[in-house]
C-alpha cells in the first residue's frame, strides 16, 4: 500500500479519467477530510476482490512485481474501469475494524461480573455493524480464552494488565446506528467493507470475512443522537443498557456530542439497580499513544479509566479495576 500511494503521488497524470474530478474536488482531499487517495485505493482493491481485472490482480499481493509493472496495471485499470471508479469514489471510505472488539469483550465480561444482567447493546457510528457481534468472537490473552468458545473470529492482541473476569455476558438485544450504514449481508456492502482492508493484510481480510459470515444484527440509518434519544426513551427492566462507540464519537459535531452527553447523563440519573446504564468509549483523546478506554456507570455516575488500546486493536493496555 505504501508503494501504491507513493506511485499515485509521483506518477499521477492529468490524462487519467479521474484527474479532472479530483482536481476540481471542493475542499480538502487529504486524510482529514475526503481522503481521495484512500477512496481510489479502495476502488482498485474492489476490482481485485471481484476479479474484474486480471492484470491488476496479477500485480497485487500475494504476487510480487516491480513498481513499473504495478503502475502500468493501475493506469490500465484507471482507463478500463473509469465508470466503476468514478462511482466508487463518490462515497467516503468506510471500515469496520473487528479487532476493536477485544476491548468490548473485556468490558462485556467486566460488566457481566458486576451486574449479572442481560445486555441491550446500542452502538453509535456502527458502520457495517460487525462490532455488534463482539460476544460471538473469541479473545485469547495471557493463555486464557474469553468470549465465544467455538468462535470463527479469534482476536489475540498484545494485552498487558489484568485479565477480565470469566463471567460471560448474555446479549438480549443488539442494534446500531450510522449515517451511512452498510449491511454486511449485502454483497455490495460486504465488498466495500473488504475493499478498505488492504491486499497486503491477509489476516485482516480473513478475520473480516469470518465476521461477515456470522453477522446477525441491525444497523439503522439515522443521526446517532436522534436515534439514541428513542432508544433511551424505551424503558428497560432487568437489563443493562450498554451504549458504546469505537473511534466514532470524535467525528460527531461538537453540538451533537454535547446533546448526546446530556441525554445519556439524564438517562443515567433515572437508572436503577435493576436497569443500569453503561457508556463505553474507545476514542482519541489527543494523547500520544492509542485511544482512551472510558466507562461511565449509572446509578451512581461512576467514571472509570479502563486503559488504552491501539486504534486497530493490535494492543490493549487494560487497567480496569477489579
Amino acid at each position: 500500500m505504501a508503494r501504491l500511494c507513493i506511485l499515485l503521488a509521483e506518477r499521477w497524470s492529468t490524462d487519467t479519467p479521474l484527474a479532472e474530478k479530483f482536481a476540481n474536488w471542493p475542499g480538502d482531499i487529504g486524510p482529514a477530510a475526503a481522503s481521495l487517495p484512500l477512496r481510489l485505493a479502495g476502488g482498485l482493491h474492489a476490482l481485485v476482490l471481484r476479479q474484474h481485472d486480471a492484470a491488476l490482480s496479477a500485480a497485487y499481493p500475494p504476487n510480487t512485481v516491480d513498481d513499473d509493472t504495478l503502475w502500468q496495471a493501475v493506469v490500465a485499470a484507471l482507463h478500463t474501469h473509469s465508470t466503476f471508479l468514478d462511482h466508487w469514489t463518490d462515497n467516503a471510505p468506510q471500515t469496520n475494524e473487528v479487532r476493536r472488539s477485544a476491548t468490548l469483550i473485556g468490558v462485556g465480561h467486566w460488566l457481566a461480573a458486576r451486574y449479572d444482567l442481560p445486555f441491550v447493546l446500542s452502538e453509535l457510528g456502527a458502520s457495517g455493524g460487525l462490532n455488534l457481534m463482539w460476544d460471538r468472537f473469541g479473545l485469547e490473552i495471557a493463555g486464557q480464552h474469553f468470549g465465544w468458545q467455538d468462535a470463527t473470529v479469534q482476536l489475540s492482541p498484545d494485552w498487558t494488565g489484568p485479565t477480565p473476569p470469566k463471567k460471560t455476558p448474555q446479549i438480549a438485544e443488539r442494534r446500531g446506528v450510522d449515517l451511512n450504514p452498510l449491511d454486511a449481508r449485502n454483497p455490495d456492502d460486504a465488498l466495500r467493507l473488504m475493499a478498505y482492508l488492504w491486499a497486503d493484510q491477509p489476516d485482516r481480510l480473513a478475520r473480516t470475512r469470518a465476521a461477515i459470515d456470522l453477522y446477525d444484527a441491525t444497523v439503522d440509518q439515522a443521526d446517532a443522537i436522534d436515534w439514541l434519544a428513542a432508544r433511551l426513551a424505551s424503558p428497560r427492566r432487568n437489563q443493562l443498557h450498554l451504549i458504546y462507540h469505537t473511534v466514532a464519537w470524535q467525528y460527531f459535531p461538537p453540538s451533537h456530542q454535547a446533546r448526546g452527553q446530556a441525554m445519556i447523563e439524564h438517562a443515567g440519573s433515572l437508572a436503577t439497580p435493576g436497569a443500569p446504564l453503561a457508556w463505553f468509549g474507545m476514542e482519541n483523546d489527543g494523547a500520544d499513544k492509542g485511544a482512551a478506554l472510558t466507562l461511565r456507570l449509572w446509578p451512581g455516575d461512576i467514571s472509570l479509566n479502563m486503559g488504552r488500546a491501539d486504534f486497530h486493536g493490535r494492543w490493549v493496555e487494560w487497567s480496569a479495576p477489579s
